[in-house]
């Protein structure tokens, strides 16, 4: 009977050593009463190293106080499971799911049965489908940016088209319609170029950017002003553009027309009513930097207050309940992409100036 005991527990052991998951037991002392062949080889250590001899503090070394919590939850007699990265002697890492089971005894706990089971493959996988799951959720944010961006956009040329053409059918002389002609030309170019651009966007599969152009700036804010004509006029704000004829940049046609509009938009819509709105850009070169400034005396911003929310998406600050609240948002969504900055000063009832910084070709 003692030796088919023997031969059973033999046995026992030899299976035991063909488990690829580490198999151990550890009594009330924390001391290694049995380690399985995986186990001793994950440790880099023989069984003769381990049983009997070893505690589970020598073993584990660091890892024992991250581990110490899940021991002494099993020697009060409570199933523990977790998750573990473990470096191997031989160099890496390994991730293992790890299992305490306690070993009661008439009530009392003498130990506790480890199992560790080397789940690398799938933790490598589930990190890959989070990586994934991370990208689909970019992806998705750009088309929301992208969609606002395009709605943003389009309703300033849509609007403006809207209101020269009321003129136009109210014009009384050929002269007067042949002037609302011109500025109808004028802006459904600068809408068929938006098009375009949002076009090429889509066929390049790439939502955040597009190739840069040069462009020159004291163009591209005539260009702006002619396009926001009717709300100027009907605004009567003075528009002063003091920017040198020859200064370029090399940036996104798209992004700077939307950078423009909504800047100058914003200004003609958050115009104080006791004064003339006066819209100022300015420019500066220094450094491989080119520095646009843009001032209006509107109603102006408290920073204090806001500064912290000024750029956020659907953040508006001045009651306007027809205010979506995206207009900044876009702007600096477009100079990062550009790898430029947009900074604001501001004061209440006084206006404020954008400080646009575009980095050198």
């Amino acid at each position: 009977m003692e030796t088919e005991k023997q031969n059973i527990n033999t046995l026992g052991l030899k299976v035991t050593d063909q488990i690829t998951a580490m198999l151990a037991y550890w009594d009330k002392d924390m001391i290694c009463r049995f380690a399985n062949s995986a186990y001793v080889e994950w440790f880099g250590k023989t069984k003769e190293e381990m049983v009997n001899k070893i505690t589970i503090k020598e073993l584990l070394g660091p890892l024992f106080e991250k581990n110490l919590p899940f021991i002494s939850g099993a020697l009060k007699g409570e199933i523990q499971t977790f998750e573990r990265e473990i470096p191997l002697p031989t160099g890496g890492i390994r991730h293992s799911l790890a299992n305490y089971y306690p070993d009661i005894v008439n009530g009392e706990v003498m130990g506790f049965f480890v199992h560790v089971a080397d789940v690398t493959p799938l933790k490598l996988i589930e990190i890959e489908l989070l990586k994934s799951n991370r990208k689909v959720q970019e992806q998705n944010e750009r088309l929301l940016n992208f969609s606002n961006i395009v709605s943003h956009n389009l309703k300033s040329y849509s609007n403006n088209l809207s209101s020269i053409l009321n003129l136009f059918s109210l014009a009384s002389s050929e002269d007067e319609k042949n002037k609302m002609f011109d500025f109808l030309k004028s802006i459904s170019k600068g809408f068929s170029s938006t098009v375009n651009h949002l076009n090429e966007i889509t066929k390049a599969q790439n939502l955040a950017k597009l190739d840069p152009e040069q462009i020159n700036l004291n163009e591209l804010i005539e260009k702006s002003k002619m396009t926001l004509l009717v709300q100027i006029q009907s605004s009567n704000a003075i528009i002063k553009n003091n920017i040198d004829l020859g200064i370029n940049i090399f940036a996104n046609p798209f992004y700077m027309d939307s950078i423009i509009l909504n800047l100058l938009t914003n200004a003609i819509n958050y115009r104080q009513q006791t004064k003339p709105l006066i819209v100022e850009f300015t420019c500066t070169q220094k450094s491989g930097k080119t520095i646009l400034k843009i001032k209006d005396n509107g109603k102006g911003i408290d920073l204090e207050k806001h500064g912290a929310d000024l750029f956020g998406m659907y953040k508006t600050f001045h009651g306007n309940s027809d205010a979506e609240g995206i207009g900044l948002f876009i702007t600096k969504y477009h100079m990062e992409s550009m790898g430029g900055q947009i900074e604001v000063e501001s004061n209440e009832n006084v206006g404020t100036t954008f400080i646009l910084t575009f980095n050198a070709n």
